[in-house]
């Protein structure tokens, strides 16, 4: 069945529209393919209004704001997931009993296109700057066959992920973020990448379902965990990966370690698809960060400020330390809302490289305290929010030091998403004279 017989007549509920709007393009898509759509979001009808203005008038069936009522989606014969929306709401109890399809919008793409090759780019840190460097290489050396097609798929992005099955055929690559959180529904789907591109040790049961004929690249410590901790190892070939491999006088303008192993991931698979070196070589030159991944905002009074809000993970934030301190000459801005994850090596590790701390509210921080005042060697204060933090950090750090605002946990409060939570501080930052 084709994806337009597949939607056509289907009452589909999408929840969640995206902290900014993320799933308009996919809903628009589901309409234009004659689905009867109902739209539920958490948020109040205030705070998502500029998104609802931006869909045809009469498109959906229903809207539902603030709380949302677990009976009626059981009048759906399938709901979609916003990325920010948990699987494990309460609200979707009844949906689950009741044995409802219950799709994130990524999966429900990955089950209804052709054949393709899956380039899945994993880990705790550093997919979003894979993934788009992985991208503009292939994008560059594909742009010469009309025949091949290329597609990135990434939930955070505005441009919608449904909408490319109109245009995605057989035998075209498929380049995947995939988060943490979808890595049990792609393993539940038995859905393995053909070429897994592993930015740091994860669980790797998604690597189940890969063959002989599929790849793992990653660098030795990852390759290692995988042959130590997987019940069931991949039978694909292997692609060690190795920082010293990118040639010095390429002159990458980010050219740190981390950057560096980065980087030796988007070489070797290039080289897998066989795109040349000096391809390769223009992109990574050019390249100077994402915007909310270890971006220097600003220098003031001899201070660098960088902004790293879409770390929610303690290794992400640990990786953006260890990459920018030296001699502990960096102050670090941290805290919000809890994640589940585990801080233990974080605060093992955070003193070697902090002197001191601001700590912003939230539940997750609440839980950390403790731990946190515990810490020898750290000074550890306490904002009640992010400008407050910013002004904290200017009053004292000294010239020659570092203000990192790395949140280890998720947006909370007056913040919509990680993305407003970072366009506060770069404000809070430029304000600064």
């Amino acid at each position: 069945m084709n994806y337009k017989d597949y939607f056509k007549d289907k009452k589909i509920a999408i929840v969640g529209l995206g902290p900014h709007g993320e799933m308009l393009a996919d809903i628009k898509f589901l309409l234009k393919n004659k689905a009867q759509v109902s739209l539920y979001d958490m948020r109040s009808e205030e705070r998502v209004s500029k998104y609802v203005l931006d869909l045809p008038v009469g498109g959906c069936r229903k809207f539902s704001f603030g709380k949302i009522d677990g009976d009626e989606l059981l009048d759906e014969d399938i709901i979609i997931l916003s990325p920010e929306v948990s699987k494990k709401s309460n609200f979707l109890k009844k949906a689950s009993s009741a044995g409802k399809q219950i799709e994130f919008i990524d999966t429900m793409f990955l089950k209804l296109i052709p054949p393709i090759t899956l380039i899945g780019v994993i880990g705790s840190y550093g997919k979003s700057v894979v993934s788009h460097l992985i991208y503009s290489v292939l994008k560059k050396a594909f742009a010469l066959n009309k025949d091949q097609g290329l597609f990135f798929i990434d939930s955070d992005l505005s441009g919608g992920t449904l909408n490319n099955l109109k245009k995605i055929n057989k035998g075209d690559v498929v380049i995947c973020r995939i988060p943490e959180y979808l890595m049990e529904y792609y393993h539940k789907l038995r859905i393995s990448p053909h070429v897994a591109v592993i930015t740091s040790v994860v669980p790797f049961d998604i690597l189940e379902f890969q063959t002989y004929n599929n790849f793992v690249i990653a660098s030795d410590e990852v390759i290692d965990a995988i042959k130590k901790h997987s019940k069931n190892p991949s039978k694909a070939k292997i692609l060690r990966t190795y920082a010293n491999s990118i040639p010095a006088e390429w002159n990458m303008a980010i050219n740190n370690i981390h950057d560096k192993e980065n980087a030796a991931l988007v070489l070797q698979t290039a080289e897998l698809f066989k795109v040349s070196t000096d391809i390769v070589r223009e992109v990574l030159q050019n390249f100077t960060g994402l915007k909310g991944h270890i971006e220097l905002v600003k220098r003031v009074g001899g201070v660098e400020y960088y902004n790293d809000t879409n770390s929610v993970h303690p290794l992400s934030t640990l990786n953006a330390i260890k990459t920018l301190s030296s001699n502990k000459n960096l102050i670090l801005i941290m805290g919000g809302a809890y994640t589940g994850y585990d801080y233990d090596h974080l605060i093992d590790k955070i003193s070697n490289y902090v002197s001191t701390i601001i700590l912003l509210p939230g539940s997750g921080t609440v839980g950390l305290r403790s731990r946190i005042d515990a810490l020898k060697d750290v000074t550890v204060l306490q904002a009640l929010d992010l400008e407050k933090a910013v002004e904290l950090a200017c009053d004292n750090a000294q010239k020659g030091e570092i203000v990192l605002f790395s949140p280890s946990f998720e947006a909370v409060g007056v913040d919509l998403s990680k993305k407003e939570r970072g366009e506060r501080f770069v404000r809070a930052v430029r304000s600064l004279s």
